[in-house]
């Protein structure tokens, strides 16, 4: 059996073309990439990245339309209290200064928003 194609509508590869855009503007702006997709049981961020002595963790969104709600608002409760249980695991094994960061893309243009929100637990 064969496995299934992927197109430009499947949502999957979307979202790691949007993520790849992301790391690619924020490496531009003189970030590092230190981690993608860092997974536990405690939730998922999209990119890990150094800015300086400071670990950026940063949520990527794609945003199709501007009538959808900006990237941060896109970050519910849930999700930013997710963020913040998987950055801990994270800066349980690599201490140090963090921040939460948002990109969002929307066909040709980067939102980088700094600082986009606080840790919650």
């Amino acid at each position: 059996m064969m496995a299934p194609q992927t197109t430009r509508n499947d949502p999957r590869q979307r979202g790691q073309e949007a993520e790849e855009r992301a790391r690619a503007y924020l490496e531009g702006q003189g970030l590092q990439t230190l981690a993608r997709n860092f997974r536990t049981r405690r939730g998922e961020i999209d990119l890990i990245m150094a800015d300086g002595g400071v670990t950026v963790f940063v949520e990527v969104r794609r945003r199709s339309h501007p009538g959808y709600g900006g990237a941060t608002a896109s970050v519910d409760r849930r999700k930013r209290q997710r963020l913040s249980r998987a950055a801990s695991a994270w800066l349980a094994r690599h201490p140090g200064w963090a921040r939460f960061d948002v990109v969002a893309t929307d066909g040709h243009e980067v939102h980088w928003v700094r600082d986009a929100f606080r840790e919650e637990s």
